[in-house]
């Protein structure tokens, strides 16, 4: 495992005259995008640097910056000068921020630009392996990867007072929840990892509460109204390779641990939001298994987005840390890993969002549902609207017959139909919400003629009775097959009350 010389001291002076130089060089998210242009900055993403590379050689010193940050690149002195006044030189390889190689400077610390729609933010991380050309040390602090980004997306942004960060890693979530929270606080086990996003938000001029130590034990006896996490998620053997992965907790333990804990620390109707993960087993559902981590009074809405092969989630993450399958080391780490798996009977791995909500004196309600298909809508907006649906059911209650409901207009009909004796005889007929996470439900052709006729007009019970009746069926007995479905229809946006 590699090792690095020193810890980064980036002080609040050293972070202005960064800052002063990136902006000078327009060194954030459009200009970065402005320089390389659509083509190559999309090259980039994949992983592509030539085209990047070639895009910021006329590029002045923001073409330097992006070829020493994005790219891992060296830069001769001048260069790096220009680039980084009023910041002397010294004072960035003596803060951590560059490092004296034989042909000039390199980067020692991956500082990069990352934007919303609302503006841009420069992030502090740790080099990655395929710029170290080695493993990564223990202490590691991530850059934003894909998990992070995905979280992002999955996390509600409607205003709050108070929002706790656990661990925070290199302080993006942070970042964001300050768009929306009045006082955000950010944990972390990891020394580094806290110093980095110290430097994170003091580079962007943002006042965090930085809080160390273990899980929730740094924040004990305090509740927020927001808590996102970013756990240490990877399953398997009880060890810790490396700290923003590994928990040194067994198997999902580590994702049960904050689904359990996480309620007792919000405010009554506060949410929290975290990545997870899941085993998958010969022994139980899924579902099963998640909804058992739920303290009381608690409603959930776990969404799994994915579930991975054994041997392929081991090759994944071993490539994650810089670590060939095939070295000695890389054999021995994946046989291990892959022999715990068999002996407690694993499957699969699963892997999700969670929403959790603190919901005292109520009858929760939990949900576990698949959601495997690609969309482009963020989640977060959704799971704030599948709270909200959800504590109107609950509201409602037996009320739900009296209710005018409609079908939204971004929700169609689909029917396929296959050639039958008769003629096209439709086979499936399925309801597509094609907006947000573009949800499915396949429906009879009783439940589609229900719906045809919520228009707003008429109360729910008055539209089973005339389908009854056109049926020749019994009223209270269409309701019963009716309202579950009705239920679920409303958790999924694609029915609702009129005049909503």
């Amino acid at each position: 495992m590699s090792t690095r010389s020193g810890s980064p001291d980036l002080s609040d002076d050293v972070c202005a005259r960064l800052r002063e130089a990136f902006r000078r060089a327009a060194y954030d998210a459009d200009g970065v995008v402005a320089a390389l242009g659509g083509a190559a900055h999309a090259a980039l993403g994949r992983g592509e640097p030539v085209p990047a590379e070639r895009a910021s050689r006329d590029a002045g010193d923001l073409g330097t910056l992006i070829r020493l940050f994005l790219l891992g690149g060296t830069e001769p002195e001048t260069a790096v000068k220009a680039a980084f006044a009023p910041l002397s030189v010294e004072d960035a390889v003596a803060a951590g921020v560059l490092g004296a190689v034989a042909d000039g400077y390199r980067a020692a610390l991956d500082i990069r630009p990352h934007g919303d729609d609302e503006g841009s933010w420069w992030v502090v991380s740790d080099l990655d392996a395929d710029v170290l050309g080695t493993t990564v040390p223990e202490d590691h602090v991530l850059g934003v990867g894909h998990a992070s980004l995905s979280l992002i997306r999955a996390t509600s942004r409607r205003p709050v007072g108070t929002l706790l960060d656990l661990g925070t890693g290199n302080g993006v979530q942070a970042l964001h929840a300050t768009r929306h929270a009045q006082h955000v606080t950010a944990t972390d086990v990891s020394a580094r990892a806290l110093a980095l996003a110290a430097a994170t938000f003091r580079l962007n001029e943002l006042e965090v509460e930085l809080v160390r130590g273990e899980w929730f034990a740094p924040v004990a006896r305090r509740k927020f109204d927001q808590v996102v996490c970013n756990p240490p998620f990877v399953v398997g053997p009880a060890r810790v390779d490396y700290t923003y992965r590994d928990s040194g907790l067994a198997g999902d333990d580590a994702s049960a641990l904050v689904v359990r804990q996480l309620p007792g620390f919000l405010n009554d109707d506060g949410v929290g939001q975290l990545l997870a993960s899941w085993l998958h087993t010969g022994k139980e559902d899924w579902a099963d298994r998640v909804s058992r981590w739920l303290p009381a009074e608690t409603d959930a809405w776990f969404v799994q987005r994915d579930v991975a092969d054994p041997a392929l989630y081991v090759g994944t993450w071993l490539r994650d840390a810089g670590l060939d399958p095939r070295s000695p080391e890389g054999r021995a780490k994946a046989a291990a890993w892959l022999d715990w798996f068999a002996a407690n009977d694993v499957r699969g791995i699963g892997f999700g969002f969670v929403t959790l909500r603190r919901a005292a004196g109520r009858t929760p309600t939990v949900v576990c549902e698949d959601l495997r298909q690609a969309y482009d809508d963020p989640l977060g907006p959704e799971a704030a609207g599948w709270l909200d649906r959800v504590e109107w059911l609950r509201a409602t209650g037996d009320s739900l017959l009296d209710v005018r409901f409609v079908v939204p207009d971004t929700v169609l009909l689909e029917s396929i139909e296959e050639p039958g004796d008769e003629g096209w005889e439709t086979t499936v007929r399925r309801l597509h919400r094609t907006d947000g996470p573009g949800w499915q439900h396949e429906v009879d052709e009783l439940a589609a003629r229900l719906l045809a006729g919520c228009r707003g007009a008429l109360p729910l019970e008055d539209l089973i009775e005339l389908l009854a009746f056109s049926q020749g069926l019994d009223a209270s007995e269409l309701a019963a097959t009716a309202l579950p479905v009705v239920r679920e229809l409303v958790r999924h946006g694609m029915l609702v009350p009129a005049g909503r």
